[in-house]
């Protein structure tokens, strides 16, 4: 069965590339897509801040756009946390892991997509999804 893959938005810091990448293998999650990563990739420390994860790291798929980096994912969840005017179903974190175990069982792909360390998604990024947590 597959898992829901994670979807960083131009991330900056090595340090918060490593410790989702730990995140993940804490909780069976392998893959990782890393969205125009600030300054390139791979950064230095990164490694260091997976402490033991880097078989996620070593999988990390790189993509210029959001587009293109859920392209083949039937469900996409954009996490806000600001109010967005969006004609979008909103979920809690726990209702939205529940409705994902559901999709994933199924047989669908997931995709859980994390914005900038500064200013998160843009609202463009978030219209792309199918729903917000």
């Amino acid at each position: 069965m597959s898992t829901p893959v994670i979807i960083l938005v131009e991330p900056q810091l090595a340090e918060n590339i490593g410790m989702t990448a730990r995140a993940m293998a804490n909780f069976g999650l392998s893959e990782l897509r890393l969205v125009a990563p600030r300054n390139g990739w791979p950064k230095k420390g990164v490694r260091e801040a997976a402490s033991g994860a880097t078989h996620v790291l070593d999988g990390a798929a790189i993509y210029a756009t959001v587009p293109e980096a859920i392209a083949d994912l039937n469900a996409v969840f954009a996490t806000t946390a600001r109010e967005r005017g969006q004609m979008k179903r909103v979920f809690g974190p726990d209702e939205a892991m529940v409705d994902t175990a559901t999709r994933v069982a199924a047989g669908e792909r997931v995709g859980i997509l994390f914005g900038r360390e500064r200013v998160g998604l843009s609202n463009e990024e978030v219209s792309l999804a199918d729903a917000i947590v």
